[in-house]
């Protein structure tokens, strides 16, 4: 919500030199007697927020209750901030700790700087939802150094630095030596060699560490019986596979389709998109109901085809095989 970022942004997210004067002292009038101190400072400090303030986040929030008075004013302003951007605050100070002493200058430096490199406000209420380490990360670094990588090593557009970001904004709490680059590096040496690919569609993968994520599940791979080229042109095809958990997503998945659907290495090979669609939903429900009708649907069309082309196939072509 632009408007509401914009509250944020302007109001709460500032330096203490860079507070509103005493023209917006008639806010205080409207501000709920629960944040109210004994305390003249405070009460000054009262007209640092917006009379058009959404009472209903201030309202439902426990840290703007009585009994919560003891909690400054500064911390507060904080929680607002979030919650106006749209963050959960309370779920960003259980992942990021460090925001319970963070000032509200260095977060808006933060947005002061992730606004330079074209990103909108509308964004950050997600993007800082997802990762809200960002909001106490190092400038120069830690952010900087990711916004070089994606320029030289990825040569990413300015202009794309956005639709790079929102589409995996876990590239901003990744370090660059120990992480982008060694992902970057071994996704190369597999023949991932089309990189603009691999930043606008599968982002995901920089920030997979490699010992712990994309080795362990190409080896997997090999275990089920592929040769390593065999794995290796398998991710190729398709990148998700490094993205799916081994013991929710593969081990099911193969066990159901060499138990009851009787398949062969050769047919996943050729269609390792097998393990990119749900097992309820989709693989059990499409296989039992062509078994019901005596038809062998090739996987691909198993599974690709919509649920009328399925109904369709199954009606006009009972005598399939694969």
């Amino acid at each position: 919500m632009p408007a509401a970022a914009t509250l944020a942004h302007s109001w709460l997210c500032f330096s203490s030199a860079q507070r509103p004067s005493s023209s917006s002292a008639a806010a205080a009038a409207s501000l709920p007697t629960s944040i109210s101190t004994s305390n003249s400072e405070d009460n000054n400090q009262c007209n640092l927020l917006p009379a058009t303030k959404p009472k209903s986040l201030l309202d439902k929030h426990p840290l703007w209750q009585p009994t919560h008075t003891n909690i400054s004013l500064q911390f507060k302003e904080k929680i607002l901030c979030l919650e106006v951007m749209g963050v959960d605050s309370g779920k960003a100070l259980s992942l990021n700790p460090s925001l319970h002493t963070a000032s509200l200058e260095s977060i808006h430096s933060i947005i002061t700087f992730l606004e330079s490199k074209g990103i909108q406000q509308k964004d950050m209420g997600r993007i800082f939802g997802m990762c809200p380490q960002i909001l106490t990360s190092d400038i120069k670094s830690e952010l900087n150094p990711v916004f070089k990588f994606l320029s030289y090593d990825l040569a990413v557009p300015d202009q794309d630095f956005r639709r790079v970001i929102n589409k995996c904004p876990r590239l901003l709490i990744s370090s660059v030596q120990d992480q982008l680059k060694p992902a970057l590096f071994y996704l190369q040496r597999l023949g991932f060699k089309d990189v603009q690919q691999l930043i606008y569609q599968d982002p995901v993968l920089l920030v997979s560490n490699v010992e712990k994520t994309l080795i362990p599940k190409l080896d997997f791979l090999v275990s089920l019986g592929f040769t390593r080229t065999e794995a290796i042109g398998m991710v190729l095809r398709c990148p998700g596979l490094f993205t799916f958990s081994i013991e929710n997503n593969f081990k099911p998945k193969f066990e159901y389709f060499v138990k009851e659907m009787e398949g062969s290495l050769e047919e996943l090979k050729g269609f390792p998109q097998y393990f990119a669609f749900s097992l309820e939903k989709r693989i059990k429900p499409r296989h039992l109901e062509a078994l019901s009708k005596g038809v062998k649907v090739p996987l691909p069309l198993l599974l690709k085809s919509t649920d009328d082309e399925f109904q369709e196939l199954l009606i006009r072509r009972p005598g399939l095989c694969g």
